[in-house]
This record gives structure tokens, sequence and C-alpha cells, in this order.
């Protein structure tokens, strides 16, 4: 049996920009998605802390340490700049993977820098 397993999560993203014009995803600084191992073209899940709204899109790179966290396409009706976000991705585990596997969790500020891992 193969079971659906969080595989990172980024808590308190802050927006820094929309892009209602684009064709749609999420573009995330590329440090955190290499710190959090994710890639370009990944399918995320996005909780906005800020207004409940929920929406799955694929990420994007971004200016490496430049802290973006630019929402684009219709997803923009979602979230505004500033709002509280969790990104996460989640990964299909074998039964017998499922005890040495460990999801990464990054805590971030308000300038989206890596705070604390755990």
């Amino acid at each position: 049996m193969k079971r659906t397993m969080l595989k990172a999560k980024i808590q308190k993203l802050t927006v820094t920009e929309t892009n209602l014009e684009y064709e749609g995803s999420l573009t995330l600084d590329e440090d955190l998605m290499k710190t959090a191992d994710m890639k370009p073209f990944e399918q995320v899940h996005v909780y906005n802390i800020s207004n409940g709204e929920r929406f799955s899109t694929y990420l994007i790179k971004g200016a490496r340490d430049s802290g973006v966290v630019g929402v684009n396409g219709a997803a923009v009706h979602k979230v505004k700049k500033g709002d509280s976000l969790i990104v996460v991705s989640y990964v299909v585990l074998e039964e017998e993977e499922i005890d040495f596997f460990m999801p990464k969790i990054l805590i971030v500020g308000e300038d989206n820098k890596v705070k604390k891992i755990k």
C-alpha cells in the first residue's frame, strides 16, 4: 500500500507580489526551494493564514536570496500582498519507507528568510 505523506512545509511566508496576468504558479525564492527540497514545476498546496483560502499550483524559481513569494494567475484572487502563507508539498511513499522518512519543516521570518528548520 502507498500513502501520501507531508514532504515539506514552509510556514509563515509573506506574499511579496501578485501578478494576475501571468499564466499561474507560485514564484518562490530559489534558496527557500532548495532548503525545502522543492523543485520548479512541483505541485504545491498553498494555505492562506490571513484569510483561510486554499489552492494548489506549481512552483517557479524566483531570484536567489530575494525573499520573493509571488502569487500568479487566477490564484491572485485568493491572496493579497502582505498575506501570510503556508506552502506544502507531499510525497507518495511505500509503507516500508514511512518509518525512515522525515519531512522538512521551515519557519521563516517576515523577510521570508529561514529562521528555523524542524
